[in-house]
């Protein structure tokens, strides 16, 4: 076990909701339809001038509250971001850092690994405690509607913005991380993509290259094979887990995760349907809203499963203390 507290999380909506019926609109799409399909009601678009590193401060300052902390208290930040956040260079960790006022009291990096991210920096940071460094924020801060255009209807029908943050310290007595396994496979063919434009020349956007289908079958399977790797380590199946949470892409491919997983409903939580497929922020999104509304308490074990491009992917398992 990998002794770890999850001592406090947020989640941040950027800008006002904005409809499926909105952006259909726009693109001559059937509200209804494109609603059914996507399970998607709203999403969050930031306002122009929104920075990463400023989403991202308020993120982690939240759970900095929730936790009884002040920023000062942290050893370490750990920023997340499918798109990049505001600069190649310097880490946008340090931006955050410098946003909440922080000046040589902790080390500040990114963490790239597309949706993800999350929860392989969650990872880090559990063991950066484990080792004697803590408390660590992880901080993961999506403004992808800056990567879609309505000329791509796919993407720009589910992406959205959002910011969310986790605060991991020292455990109490039988608390942290039961088991983890993580992956990926680069050899299957590129799904989603986003171009470096230092590459290409060209300011390009977030592209869907595989069809749905294709790319939930594959993330099916990946996401199995590392929520079974976990619980077979850790003795335990499913049934024996109180909470899962798992990415949420799209609202039919969250219900098709959960049937897969052999996960009632009302041991998860839906974070897609008001928010859109957020990459990298779904899973701390999700985490966020089950410690805020659900009676997790305990003994209480958190399996997190994740997948993202790469073809990426990995899972947790979190016993909670008391």
């Amino acid at each position: 076990m990998i002794p770890v507290r999850i001592l406090g999380t947020s989640s941040v909506l950027p800008g006002p909701p904005v409809t499926t019926a909105e952006l259909c609109a726009r693109v001559g799409r059937d509200p209804a339809e494109v609603e059914k399909k996507t399970g998607i009601r709203t999403r969050h678009f930031a306002p122009a001038g929104t920075r990463a590193a400023d989403l991202g401060a308020q993120a982690l300052k939240g759970a900095l509250d929730a936790a009884g902390l002040e920023a000062t208290a942290l050893k370490r930040i750990l920023f997340v971001s499918s798109m990049g956040g505001d600069v190649t260079t310097p880490a946008n960790g340090s931006r955050v850092a410098a946003a909440l006022g922080l000046a040589g009291t902790c080390d500040a990096m990114d963490v790239g690994n597309a949706c993800m991210g999350f929860l392989s920096a969650f990872d880090l940071a559990a063991r950066s405690v484990a080792t004697g460094l803590g408390p660590v924020g992880v901080v993961s801060v999506e403004l992808l509607s800056r990567t879609t255009r309505p000329e791509d209807p796919r993407p720009y029908l589910v992406l959205g913005d959002a910011a969310a943050a986790v605060v991991l310290g020292e455990a109490r007595p039988g608390e942290g991380v039961l088991g983890a396994a993580f992956g990926n496979d680069g050899t299957l063919p590129p799904d989603v993509v986003l171009d470096n434009p230092h590459l290409t020349g060209e300011r390009g956007g977030m592209r869907f290259l595989t069809p749905a289908k294709d790319m939930t079958r594959v993330a099916l399977g990946a996401l199995t094979r590392a929520a079974t790797a976990v619980l077979q380590g850790a003795g335990l199946t499913v049934a024996d887990v109180e909470w899962v949470l798992t990415h949420q892409p799209n609202g039919s491919m969250f219900a098709a995760i959960l049937q897969a997983l052999e996960v009632p409903p009302e041991k998860s939580v839906t974070v897609v349907d008001t928010v859109g497929s957020v990459g990298s922020a779904s899973l701390g999104t999700g985490l966020d809203r089950l410690w805020r509304t659900r009676p997790v308490k305990p003994g209480d074990r958190v399996l997190l499963v994740g997948v993202g491009a790469g073809v990426a992917h990995g899972a947790v398992l979190y016993r909670v203390g008391g």
